[in-house]
């Protein structure tokens, strides 16, 4: 399979590249100090809200409602693991055992998951807190939850499509719908064949990847939201979406999911069509007329409205902490400019988007867009945005220490 290889000239956007480059002992340290005092506020929220619903299943917060209030998800909530992830970050960060165990605390309630096949979403749920965990701590029984995961996982992979369903709702609207965000669920997978030598799962990861790639991507590189599949001949149906403007618009998480997913499905593979796959997507972002200067994007690159629309913190947090890592997979030039990107992101989000302290119920970033269409989480923090967010700052500490990542 071959696609072409854009290179990114210097000339992208104004000033793009014009940044300084941010040393870590600076921007991330100032960012980490941050997030310990406002992540403790946030665990006193959350303890507040689950001590006062004992009889609900409650685990872990995902955004803030529109009255003030704290919204706290029970586990089969996509966004259930998230906040332990920060947790497991900062630990990684600090090495202090007071968050190993607070994201310990957090990450256990959604175990449950292991075993419950009606979701695409194990990857995000589990591996999130899990694998975070078990990245840290090599605990078996972090691993043993992570491989019935990984299982569970496989059930929902049809092997006519090619790839693994990713809802089960609107079954009179889609037979077999994939949407752009499961390509982060095949991280599991991945891990689950690394632990094991079982390559099943592997193999359906391999699968996934190759089919979104053939169908999920326009000419420019941007993607669809959901394809609807046809379950007898495995043929696509329709073209859609469910949180972007409209069927033919570039949400901007789904962008940012399949920057991220193709990024990280390289370093598992070393597929050079997933490499130029998210350089490709790189490049529609970083060319896209309507991508801001600062470097966050609207929720949805053809909104009419913009300027004059809301942007998605979120996805700018994706988008960096995957150019952190693509960074590592290139030619010199090439890293030099994707870090630069980064840096830029990086930089406006933690002096124009975040919280500030002691307030925000605990969330680290304002500004992000859960479903638009829906005018529900709308220019609110989110879980998933902070979690990137550590994420982007850990891996640009991890860069600027070590050189590198990941092992080309």
């Amino acid at each position: 399979m071959k696609i072409k290889n854009i290179f990114l000239s210097a000339i992208l956007l104004p000033g793009v590249f014009a940044c300084t480059t941010f040393k870590s002992t600076n921007l991330v340290k100032e960012n980490i100090n941050f997030a310990q005092t406002q992540l403790k506020y946030a665990i006193a929220c959350t303890d507040t809200v689950l001590n006062s619903n004992k009889n609900h299943k409650l685990t872990n917060p995902r955004s803030v409602e529109k009255d003030g209030s704290l919204r706290v998800v029970g586990p089969h909530d996509w966004c259930s693991g998230f906040f332990p992830g920060s947790l497991w970050q900062m630990y990684a960060y600090t090495h202090d055992d007071y968050w190993k165990d607070q994201a310990n605390k957090r990450t256990w309630p959604i175990e449950e998951m292991k075993m419950y096949k009606g979701t695409h979403d194990l990857g995000f749920i589990l591996y999130s807190s899990f694998g975070k965990g078990y990245e840290l701590t090599d605990n078996k029984d972090y691993k043993d939850v992570l491989l019935q995961a990984a299982k569970t996982l496989s059930m929902r992979f049809n092997p006519t499509v090619g790839a693994i369903r990713s809802w089960d709702f609107n079954r009179d609207k889609w037979q077999y719908p994939v949407i752009i965000d499961n390509m982060l669920n095949l991280e599991l997978l991945f891990r689950a064949t690394q632990e094991t030598g079982d390559s099943i799962y592997y193999n359906i990861a391999v699968s996934h990847a190759n089919v979104t790639l053939k169908n999920h991507f326009r000419n420019d590189y941007s993607s669809y939201h959901v394809i609807n599949y046809d379950t007898i001949t495995g043929k696509v149906l329709t073209k859609e979406t469910a949180q972007g403007y409209n069927n033919a618009s570039a949400w901007a998480r789904g962008q940012a999911w399949g920057l991220y997913g193709f990024t990280m499905c390289y370093r598992f593979t070393k597929e050079p069509a997933y490499l130029a796959q998210a350089e490709n997507i790189t490049h529609f972002l970083f060319t896209n007329p309507n991508m801001p200067e600062d470097l966050i994007p609207y929720w949805d690159f053809n909104d009419p409205a913009i300027p004059n629309s809301p942007r998605d913190a979120s996805a700018a947090c994706i988008i960096a902490s995957g150019l952190y890592e693509l960074s590592g997979y290139v030619s010199p030039k090439k890293s030099t400019e994707y870090k630069a990107l980064a840096d830029k992101i990086v930089k406006n989000l933690s002096k124009h988007y975040r919280a500030k302290v002691g307030t925000s119920k605990g969330f680290l970033l304002l500004h992000s867009i859960g479903n638009y269409p829906k005018k529900d989480e709308i220019d609110v923090p989110i879980s998933y945005a902070d979690y990137f967010y550590m994420e982007a700052l850990l891996r640009k500490d991890k860069i600027e220490k070590a050189g590198k990542l990941y092992n080309k």
